[in-house]
């Protein structure tokens, strides 16, 4: 079976990633050709710096903005103003500064039929059946979690459903996420990890990618290595800080 490109880059600091992400983007959406760019957003103070860095100048002016159709990869079940928010923290740090379009997980609902029919309909590009996204940020849990896919929890075993609602009885909450198989169907997944507090995390990770772990029933270590896309390109975004000897 084939698998997408994995590999990772480490930078200075959180700013440094945070900048070179941006760029990546800005490139990205200037791609030849007028289709839309679908991009899922992740949430946590990594990603707030990226979209803060997007949104400001010299960054900005290089995006093409209205080419740019923004997703959410999970969501906690609370309203958007809530602090916990994801879709809070994208819109002050990002969504309120420019003009593309965006798509709310209304996860304080609980309909993820809904949001997977947004995604079928507006994802134009299809690897085999499925929704392909141009890109989809994810961040990494200190328990190898990844957007809402947590250990031990029932949406580590779908392969029908793209977005449902994930109970998780560790945090004793529940939230929307994008599944398995929407993940892997992306032609770009770059997970970025930034900080000290993640360095042991990101260490046993990466020294799980292994072809005996890869071919192990995802989630049996940490979720996030159940994330392989089937083609395009991993990158693991790190910082010096989070980045193993």
């Amino acid at each position: 079976m084939s698998r997408a490109s994995f590999s990772t880059t480490v930078l200075a600091d959180a700013e440094a990633v945070a900048r070179a992400v941006a760029e990546r983007i800005a490139e990205l959406s200037r791609a030849p050709g007028d289709e839309a760019v679908t991009i899922a957003l992740a949430g946590g103070s990594t990603p707030r710096r990226l979209y803060e860095t997007l949104a400001a100048a010299p960054v900005y002016d290089r995006v093409d903005w209205r080419r740019l159709e923004l997703f959410f990869g999970d969501e906690r079940a609370v309203p958007p103003d809530h602090p916990e928010s994801n879709w809070g923290m994208a819109e002050r740090a990002l969504l309120a500064k420019v003009p593309s379009v965006a798509h709310r997980m209304a996860a304080e609902r609980g309909d993820a039929e809904a949001y997977e029919r947004i995604v079928r309909e507006r994802v134009r590009k299809r690897r085999g059946s499925l929704p392909a996204f141009d890109l989809i940020l994810l961040g990494l849990g200190d328990d190898g979690h990844t957007a809402s896919l947590f250990p031990g929890t029932a949406a580590l075993g779908e392969r029908a459903r793209l977005v449902v609602m994930n109970e998780v009885p560790q945090k004793n909450t529940r939230r929307m996420t994008f599944t398995y198989p929407l993940l892997n169907a992306a032609d770009r997944v770059w997970v970025l990890v930034t900080g000290g507090e993640k360095r042991a995390i990101a260490a046993r990770c990466l020294a799980r990618r292994t072809p005996v772990d890869r071919a192990a029933p995802a989630g049996t270590s940490y979720p996030i290595l159940g994330v392989e896309p089937a083609e395009g390109e991993l990158i693991w975004w790190l910082d010096r800080a989070a980045a193993a000897r």
